[in-house]
């Protein structure tokens, strides 16, 4: 018997959040046990926004709809739906969503989103 080489994902890990934004994490450290990489597909509520953080890692953010606003090391950068990108590990960054539509987007993070390798700021 040939070992499978492929995955198909049909139950992402839904992770829990307070801020009502959906995450749904479709391959990574929480759903696939994988470390290598994350991609999890999310929609950002209106009026949203997290804390600043420095990643240990690279991420991609690809917008369907709506935008995000993402200020990067003091610089804030508009992603438009149909656009993306990508912010280098070691950035200090924060995502947000001020606007009055939500946003759809995928993340793919390199290595994988790891809550002890994000290092949120408080507050």
């Amino acid at each position: 018997m040939t070992e499978k080489r492929y995955f198909k994902q049909t139950k992402p890990f839904r992770v829990p959040t307070t801020d009502g934004k959906l995450i749904e994490e479709h391959f990574g450290k929480a759903s696939t046990h994988t470390d290598t990489f994350s991609v999890a597909h999310m929609v950002a509520p209106p009026h949203w926004g997290e804390p600043h953080q420095t990643p240990e890692f690279d991420e991609i953010t690809i917008v369907l709809r709506g935008r995000k606003l993402i200020e990067i090391d003091g610089e804030e950068v508009v992603v438009e739906a149909g656009e993306s990108i990508l912010i280098k590990a070691g950035s200090r960054i924060r995502y947000s969503n001020p606007y009055d539509e939500e946003t759809e987007y995928w993340s793919v993070c390199v290595p994988a989103f790891d809550f002890t390798k994000v290092h949120r700021e408080e507050g």
